[in-house]
């Protein structure tokens, strides 16, 4: 013969199936364990994209390395490298795409890129294969300059000037042919621009970031660079290969006095994709606006820190906030509700759960 249980637990019987019967699958999320808890992925993302990011942030040291390989980029190719790196994986498939049609040059590039949705940025780099070749292969390094970006802007820009003063004082950047080196005053602080003579011409620089700014002032030389094939110059300064064709339009800077990326609002390549604009907001360069980085094109890339992530996820985290608030409302309201029962309405409430279970096991046997 059984025996009822006691009365009071079946008050917390009652309890816990109000709590089960609230949001299992936001309950299962929140519950504390002693295992990690896997957040369900939300539909329209894959498991293997789901953001995972951690509290890692950049030291100066990390910044130096990142940036010696591109810091004496000329501007608007540098700007061009560093918003692209904040989408690695538009990255990985336009590096694809060029190889598969390299043949395409100028105006037939640009018509064939009209049908790709990646960002105006990584679009434009599909003209200058060495770099677009450089950040596919070192996509690690990618990866990391374009985190470092999105965290520190200001820090990244910075540490470029720091470069091109360290790489000035050691004598190895000097107006050429291939570029113009100015040094001007914005903000009130010294700035080094390097330009390109022929704004519709770009000739990248290769150099060698272990020797071109000097002595390394680490105890290891920058763990990251690209050497194009052919790559033969054993000397300190820069060696360029032959200009590539780049178009006016594909104009953008960096307002050094803002530590802000420019780009132009007439930017051919660029036509039909303006998420990345902040309409409005001018800045240094004519016609220019601040750029701004568009989740969209991360594609589910994680970010490396939690307040990047935080900033460029918002969607999904005031969804799990609303969640996880309705869960807290509903059992905030059925321990009310079980509080001010009177000893007659708990007795209905149990005989309730009783004949609810009954009828569950009963249709579990007949299964």
């Amino acid at each position: 013969m059984q025996t009822k249980p006691p009365f009071a637990l079946r008050i917390v019987a009652i309890a816990v199936c109000t709590m089960m019967a609230v949001e299992p699958a936001v309950l299962a999320q929140t519950q504390p364990g002693p295992f990690p808890t896997q957040t369900a992925t939300p539909p329209t993302q894959t498991a293997a994209a789901a953001p995972t990011a951690s509290g890692a942030t950049f030291t100066q040291k990390d910044l130096d390395e990142l940036l010696a390989p591109v810091a004496l980029f000329p501007d608007a190719l540098l700007s061009q490298v560093l918003m692209a790196s904040t989408y690695p994986l538009e990255v990985v498939e336009a590096a694809r795409w060029q190889k598969a049609n390299s043949g395409l040059k100028d105006k037939a590039l640009e018509d064939a890129l009209t049908s790709q949705t990646w960002d105006p940025a990584v679009k434009s780099l599909t003209a200058v294969p060495q770099v677009l070749t450089m950040m596919n292969e070192k996509l690690d390094w990618t990866t990391k300059l374009g985190d470092a970006f999105l965290a520190k802007q200001e820090d990244v820009l910075k540490t470029v000037q720091n470069l091109r003063k360290k790489a000035d004082e050691a004598g190895n950047l000097k107006t050429s042919q291939e570029m113009t080196v100015k040094k001007e005053t914005e903000g009130s602080v010294q700035v080094i621009k390097i330009e390109q003579p022929d704004p519709q011409t770009v000739y990248v620089p290769t150099y060698n970031p272990a020797t071109v700014y000097g002595t390394w002032w680490y105890s290891y030389p920058p763990p990251y660079y690209y050497y194009p094939p052919g790559y033969a110059y054993g000397g300190a300064g820069l060696a360029f290969a032959s200009g590539v064709f780049w178009g006016a339009a594909i104009a953008g800077g960096i307002g050094w006095g803002n530590n802000d990326i420019n780009i132009n609002r007439n930017t051919n390549i660029n036509t039909g994709d303006r998420n990345n604009i902040n309409g409005g907001n001018r800045n240094n360069v004519k016609g220019g606006d601040k750029w701004q980085h568009n989740a969209d094109h991360r594609k589910g890339a994680a970010y490396r820190d939690n307040a990047t992530a935080q900033k460029y996820n918002k969607g999904a985290s005031a969804q799990s906030t609303a969640s996880r608030d309705q869960f807290r409302g509903k059992a905030e309201q059925g321990r009310s509700d079980l509080s001010s029962m009177d000893r007659g309405q708990l007795n209905s409430q149990v005989s309730a759960a009783d004949r609810g279970g009954a009828q569950s096991r009963s249709a579990d046997h007949s299964e």
